[in-house]
């Protein structure tokens, strides 16, 4: 069943110039230059439900216009959106009681209060039952384990912390779609770990639909099994996350420290990208090569430190990018 269908989207701002300085005058009594900025172009796409799925892209791309069209916070110039059946410009508040939100960057709840009076307050704007808001939430604390800090103050809480309570929050009314913008910013390894964890348990025993964004590859990779590119406000590649790996995320930058100088040579599937001294910059083609092959280079012994990372996603979005008009103009 189809729970998000998106027709040919475009959304059009219209942008007044303002003068500065000296010239500041002129914006009470000249009439100003007006400049047409498309954000999103002409873009069509739908989602199942239970799925989930990255909506990523570089910053500008149109991700966030698209979101608030979605959620009834903007009006779409052309096209068509249903949501749940829903056209959320006509239907918000309808639409409010069946999706959910979590922003990495922006908190949802009230810092001065506790957690669970912030979750009180969340079940009165929903209209749940306080019986039924009662149960939910002992359900919810349990399993993002948050009864160790449930009655302090959202202030005194770490970012982890935090975002577990806006997980709960925001599942207090059991939206069917839940909508990510970069969960993840700013947590440390573990906490992020736990919060991925947490959004895959939920997305496969609650059945709720995840709508994601994120700059992170470590959380599309774990988190997502489709992936939508845009950028520029056009749709660059609708695609599984497994031939995004397989065609975009196959190679991996690996920066090693030896003990002393060893020679390592380059062989198909093995790039030297830099090497001063003892320290190396490799790239590993994982088409061609796994980490055994690449560590087989040299001896454990000499190996004084090692860190592995992805192509950055906005290199990837480039090369998609490159690769769509290298394609148009064929």
């Amino acid at each position: 069943m189809k729970i998000i269908e998106v027709n040919n989207l475009s959304k059009v701002f219209i942008i007044k110039k303002k003068y500065k300085g000296k010239e500041r005058w002129k914006n009470l009594f000249k009439k100003k230059e007006k400049t047409i900025k498309k954000a999103v172009d002409n873009i069509s796409f739908s989602i199942e439900e239970g799925e989930s799925i990255a909506f990523i892209g570089p910053n500008g791309a149109g991700k966030s216009t698209t979101i608030k069209m979605l959620t009834g916070i903007l009006y779409p110039t052309e096209g068509t959106i249903r949501v749940l059946n829903l056209n959320p410009s006509k239907d918000r508040v309808k639409l409010s009681y069946n999706i959910g939100t979590v922003f990495g960057q922006k908190e949802q709840l009230w810092v001065h209060l506790s957690a669970m009076d912030n979750f009180l307050f969340f079940g009165s704007i929903y209209d749940i039952p306080k019986k039924e808001l009662q149960k939910r939430i002992k359900t919810l604390a349990e399993t993002f384990e948050i009864n160790e800090f449930i009655n302090q103050p959202v202030k005194s809480l770490s970012l982890g912390q935090r975002m577990k309570c806006e997980m709960v929050a925001s599942l207090l009314h059991n939206p069917k779609i839940l909508f990510f913008d970069e969960p993840t910013i700013g947590l440390d390894p573990v906490a992020k770990e736990t919060l991925r964890k947490l959004i895959k348990k939920m997305n496969k025993e609650l059945g709720v639909t995840v709508f994601f964004t994120s700059h992170d590859v470590g959380d599309i990779e774990e988190l997502c099994k489709r992936v939508i590119i845009i950028n520029d406000g056009k749709i660059m590649l609708d695609d599984s996350m497994r031939n995004l790996k397989y065609h975009y995320l196959n190679k991996k930058i690996v920066e090693v420290n030896l003990k002393k100088d060893i020679k390592i040579k380059e062989c198909e599937g093995i790039k030297i990208l830099k090497h001063k001294d003892t320290m190396y910059k490799i790239e590993v083609d994982m088409n061609f090569k796994t980490m055994d092959d690449m560590m087989g280079l040299f001896k454990a012994d000499d190996l004084q430190d090692i860190s592995i990372s992805t192509t950055p996603l906005e290199d990837i979005i480039k090369l998609i990018y490159k690769r769509g008009n290298n394609n148009e103009k064929n």
